[in-house]
């Protein structure tokens, strides 16, 4: 599959392993509601970062406080070393961030293709759509469908396909694998290890920290809307009782 790709995004000089984004005292409200505590933390350029936790306790609610879609917050977001946390959604999309929200977003009435090109291509990088297809197959053979007949795994996979035509260097995924067959988890798995060798960076939603184990460097905990704790991949199986407690899994 690789040699039918073009080659992946390269790094910026210098920038391998630096902060792509830095997320502090990060705080979210929705209305009255007041949702995030003072959430820390960051994804390294090239990563692949997990949100872990229960429901409820504010993981959607980051991703969404990064994208500006919330009723109110404070504290800093830094994105490529700017400040983006009094940005409008619009602007932090342009700044090359893209948004996979668990819903999906499939235009019913379009078809796989139509989907594909609707969201505008915000910066140069983004991948053409003879590579999308490359990767995700599933989708070229139902280019012609539209959103209303393909499966929950085929919208999902659609999902993500469009946002990678953009350009964005930080892709957040909410719950990806929520509600799939395991035969598409581990699909959704591979893709996510090969947008990582392409140079993306990816900041993941995850409920199942066995399936994040198998396609993430770092992960973050969440309770009660701040992070917790943050356990390094190569950790995870040391770190199972401490984990247990977190998810009560």
């Amino acid at each position: 599959m690789a040699e039918a790709m073009v080659a992946a995004r390269p790094a910026a000089p210098g920038a391998a392993g630096t902060a792509l984004l830095e997320v502090r005292g990060l705080e979210a409200w929705y209305g009255e509601s007041h949702v995030l505590h003072g959430v820390d933390l960051e994804v390294r350029q090239g990563e692949v970062v997990t949100l872990l936790g229960r429901n409820g306790v504010g993981k959607t609610t980051t991703l969404r406080s990064i994208m500006s879609l919330v009723g109110r917050r404070a504290g800093s977001i830094r994105f490529e070393g700017r400040e983006i946390i009094h940005d409008r959604s619009d602007r932090i999309a342009r700044a090359g961030i893209a948004y996979c929200p668990e819903e999906r977003g499939i235009f019913a009435s379009l078809n796989v293709t139509e989907n594909l090109m609707l969201p505008p291509v915000v910066q140069d990088g983004g991948l053409d759509l003879d590579t999308i297809y490359a990767l995700f197959p599933n989708l070229k053979e139902r280019a012609g469908s539209q959103g209303t007949k393909l499966s929950g795994g085929e919208q999902q996979m659609l999902a993500i396909a469009r946002i990678l035509r953009t350009g964005a260097k930080l892709l957040l995924l909410d719950e990806p694998t929520e509600g799939l067959a395991p035969v598409i988890v581990q699909q959704i798995g591979r893709t996510i290890r090969e947008i990582k060798a392409r140079g993306f960076t990816v900041l993941l939603v995850e409920q199942n920290f066995r399936f994040a184990q198998t396609v993430a460097d770092r992960h973050y905990v969440m309770e009660h809307g701040r992070v917790v704790d943050m356990v390094p991949n190569d950790q995870m199986t040391a770190s199972l009782d401490r984990l247990h407690q977190y998810l009560g899994v």
